[in-house]
């Protein structure tokens, strides 16, 4: 790729909510790339990842893809792992005060994210650091002279803190601290890139930039990449509202899951959750458009690929054929109930209340017996968290469709 080729690569599945901001983060990147190379070095590029929890889904997994295309292009990727930040909780994406975990919380999650994340990056490229390497050593008064680059304003006009502001919820101090120190990690790695979402765009753009110049750096440039909505196709994927796509699964569930996501929704899993070209993304939707290809068949593809990117293509085959051989050849009726499901409903919960069964008893055995599934997926535990929408199925003949209210 010559550098406007690379560029238009880079910036793909990108948004800003703001077309002038994008166009200057592409210039910049334009004007960093060719620095780089009148330097005799590649881009240093990282993106933040807080391990909260111990698994990560498909919408985590932007960045990644993100990240890995940095490294198609031979630049350096850091995978930078928030066991500091992780400590006090990224307040972007959350209108209420995030629990606090511990070190040994924090820790042990850290251990699965580097693992799953090799299933996209290039494990012999990756350089994998921690920020508690130079967050724990910031001084008091270092802190303090970091801090007076910030207004309490600015912080106040987050969406995520005004809500909270207007209804009258505490906002505490340490929250505001998040955004400085995920600014002096883009500053101690004196990175050119960082990739990261929507919900970052404050703490990437604002604050990342302006920790930066202060400590008398070249900011780096923001990759702001968009987000991804959940098998519901509307809100955000998450895995506290059922509608994720966990990736640490197998081949058969997670094709099964892609495929239960709307057609509407589709071009956003193009751009953010492929290794598909813009170009190549262009024919599928043209092909869409005019009929010759059939949204299913659209669909199927995209979880033919996203299933080969993670477990290659011979068991994303294998997945494709299970999935033929239970939804198209008939085995599951085109029209059924529907079943709006409510938070924190259990799988017996959604059984008994849809008269699946007759009884807890009756339900449990049928569990137990290997006799319920979700999306063609086996589900084995009665008293858990309904998993996500999808079609439930009981024996051979029963069937409802579970929806989100």
């Amino acid at each position: 790729m010559n550098i406007e080729e690379q560029v238009q690569y880079l910036m793909q599945g990108t948004e800003y909510g703001d077309e002038t901001l994008k166009r200057a983060m592409a210039t910049e990147l334009k004007d960093r790339i060719i620095e780089a190379q009148k330097e005799g070095r590649t881009l240093r590029v990282y993106c933040g990842y807080d391990p909260r929890k111990a698994d990560l889904h498909l919408g985590h997994t932007i960045t990644m893809r993100k990240l890995r295309q940095f490294q198609e292009l031979g630049h350096e990727v850091t995978f930078l792992i928030g066991n500091y930040t992780s400590l006090i909780g990224d307040p972007s994406d959350k209108d209420i005060l995030r629990p606090q975990l511990t070190p040994e919380e924090v820790e042990a999650n850290a251990r699965t994210y580097a693992q799953q994340a090799f299933r996209i990056l290039d494990h012999e490229k990756t350089i994998i650091r921690y920020n508690a390497e130079w967050l724990s050593k910031l001084t008091f008064a270092e802190l303090i002279k970091l801090a007076s680059n910030f207004t309490l304003q600015q912080f106040l006009t987050r969406e995520n803190f005004k809500l909270r502001w207007e209804r009258g919820d505490a906002i505490y101090l340490h929250e505001t601290f998040y955004s400085i120190m995920q600014g002096y990690d883009a500053y101690a790695m004196r990175s050119d890139v960082q990739v990261g979402g929507t919900d970052q765009l404050f703490n990437i753009i604002t604050a990342g930039r302006k920790v930066m110049t202060f400590m008398g750096v070249k900011p780096n440039i923001g990759i702001i990449m968009n987000i991804l909505p959940g098998t519901d196709g509307i809100v955000r994927m998450s895995k506290s509202l059922g509608n994720h796509i966990p990736i640490d699964t197998d081949a058969t569930d997670l094709y099964g899951k892609v495929m239960s996501i709307p057609d509407f929704v589709m071009p956003q899993y193009f751009h953010l959750v492929t290794r598909w070209h813009l170009d190549e993304i262009e024919k599928i939707e043209k092909q869409r458009t005019e009929g010759i290809l059939h949204p299913r068949d659209a669909k199927m593809k995209l979880a033919f690929e996203i299933v080969s990117s993670f477990y290659g293509e011979t068991e994303a085959q294998t997945a494709q054929e299970a999935f033929i051989h239970l939804f198209q050849n008939r085995e599951t009726p085109d029209e059924m109930p529907e079943f709006q499901l409510s938070e924190g409903q259990t799988v017996l919960d959604v059984l008994i209340q849809n008269k699946m069964v007759s009884s807890k008893s009756e339900g449990r055995r049928l569990i137990e017996q290997k006799g319920v599934k979700l999306d063609g997926t086996v589900l084995s535990d009665a008293m858990a968290v309904f998993p996500h929408i999808g079609v439930l199925q009981v024996g051979k003949r029963v069937f409802v469709r579970v929806i989100k209210m």
